[in-house]
């Protein structure tokens, strides 16, 4: 019997384009997921929010557990989706901050800031974001005090 694919939800604006395509053709590649591609779909200047949101939704409404979120900075998208109450988004520009995101935090976006990282840095912080499990421990209670 095959074993359920992952989904991962995913959105970018036209910062974050050829970045989010690159990161979605690496997770076909492993075939351990399913990917659902919120847009943007070219590199035309759009606004960010129509793309994060949708993604924040599936968060909060269970069709996936994690996502991925890109703009410029990161800030703006992940802004977005932490405003869904279910929703802990990490901006990450270096691997150690991805790692200690779903380490200490269970951060479940991962908002990547694809002016400010490399193709490579993005691709190992997916990496581990997918790949690192929540500590719990100490860290349980602090993230069960976030949501108001």
């Amino acid at each position: 019997m095959a074993k359920l694919k992952e989904k991962i939800g995913i959105g970018s604006d036209h910062a974050g384009y050829k970045l989010k395509e690159l990161i979605k053709d690496r997770l076909v590649k492993d075939e351990l997921y399913d990917i659902i591609d919120f847009g943007t779909y070219s590199e035309d200047s759009v606004d960010y929010p129509d793309y994060a949101h949708p993604v924040g939704r599936g968060i909060e409404d269970g069709v996936f557990r994690r996502a991925i979120v890109i703009c410029g900075s990161g800030n703006g998208v992940n802004m977005t989706v932490n405003k869904y109450s279910s929703v802990r988004s990490a901006v990450c520009w270096r691997a150690k901050i991805a790692e200690l995101a779903r380490l200490h935090n269970d951060a479940n976006v991962l908002a990547l800031p694809a002016r400010f990282v490399s193709d490579e840095e993005a691709l190992e912080m997916t990496e581990i974001f997918l790949n690192t499990a929540f500590e719990g421990g100490r860290h349980k209670n602090r993230v069960d005090k976030i949501c108001l």
